[in-house]
C-alpha cells in the first residue's frame, strides 16, 4: 500500500508554480543517473499553467521524452484534445519546446482500439521495464475519483495485460495508460484543484476505499505518492 505525501499550496497560481518546480526537480534527478528521461502528463485544466512554467525551466531538454498518460480520441487539433494542450503550453516557446514529444495516435487509426494497441507499443519502446517505468507520471484526479481514462464502472480500471488501453467516459473514446503503468512509475504527482475534488481526494488517501469505486486508488506506486492540492480541494481533510 503505498503512502501518500500531501502538499498544500493557496491556490491555483501556487499550485501551478509547485507543480513546475517539482517536475523540474524529478527531470533533473532523472537525466543526472540515466541517459534519457521520460514524463507523463495529464490533461485537463488544472495542469496547463504548470506546463507553462515548465516549459521555461533551463533543463537539457532535448534528452527528455513526453508522453499523455490519456487522451480523448480525437484529432490533434480538436479543442479536447489534450496533445494540442500540451503542445500550446510545454512545448508553445522557450527551452521545453526542445523535448520529444511522442502524442498518442488517435483517429488517423481505424478504432480506439487499434490506438490502444499502438500507444501501448511506443510506450514500451521508449520506456524500460515490462511494466514500462516512467520517470516521472503526473495525473490527475476526477470527481469522479478517476484518473488517467480509468473511470468507475468500466473494464479499462481492470486492464492489466496491456499498457494501454480505451477507457469509455463522458461520452467520449479515450485512450488510456494501464494501472500497471501508472504504478511503474518512478514518482507520481497528483494534481488536485477546486472544491469539486474534495470528496474524491478523501476517498483516494482512504485506505478502506474501494478501488472499483475510485480507480485512483489502483495506482501504487513503490515510492511515496506526492498529492498536490489547493486548499478549496484540501478544505474537506
Amino acid at each position: 500500500m503505498s503512502n501518500y505525501q500531501i502538499v498544500r499550496v493557496n491556490d491555483a497560481q501556487d499550485l501551478a508554480r509547485r507543480a513546475s518546480e517539482t517536475i523540474a526537480a524529478q527531470i533533473d534527478l532523472a537525466l543526472g543517473q540515466r541517459d534519457r528521461c521520460q514524463i507523463a502528463l495529464s490533461g485537463g485544466s488544472t495542469p496547463g499553467h504548470a506546463y507553462r512554467l515548465l516549459g521555461q525551466e533551463r533543463l537539457p531538454w532535448e534528452r527528455v521524452d513526453v508522453v499523455l498518460g490519456d487522451e480523448r480520441w480525437v484529432s490533434s487539433d480538436d479543442e479536447s484534445s489534450n496533445a494540442r494542450m500540451v503542445r500550446g503550453t510545454l512545448m508553445a516557446q522557450g527551452p521545453g519546446a526542445k523535448a520529444t514529444f511522442h502524442p498518442v495516435p488517435t483517429v488517423e487509426l481505424d478504432s480506439a482500439d487499434a490506438s490502444a494497441v499502438m500507444f501501448g507499443e511506443l510506450v514500451q519502446r521508449i520506456c524500460p521495464g515490462a511494466p514500462p517505468i516512467f520517470d516521472v507520471m503526473v495525473l490527475g484526479l476526477g470527481d469522479d475519483g478517476h484518473t488517467a481514462s480509468l473511470f468507475p464502472g468500466t473494464d479499462a480500471p481492470g486492464v492489466t495485460d496491456a499498457w494501454a488501453t480505451v477507457g469509455r467516459g463522458k461520452g467520449l473514446d479515450r485512450i488510456s495508460l494501464t494501472a500497471p503503468v501508472l504504478s511503474a512509475a518512478r514518482q507520481v504527482i497528483f494534481l488536485v484543484a477546486g472544491r469539486a475534488k474534495q470528496e474524491a481526494l478523501r476517498r483516494l488517501i482512504d485506505p478502506t476505499e474501494s478501488a472499483e469505486r475510485t480507480p485512483a486508488r489502483l495506482v501504487q506506486p513503490a515510492n511515496d505518492v506526492l498529492i498536490l492540492v489547493d486548499q478549496d480541494a484540501a478544505a474537506g481533510l
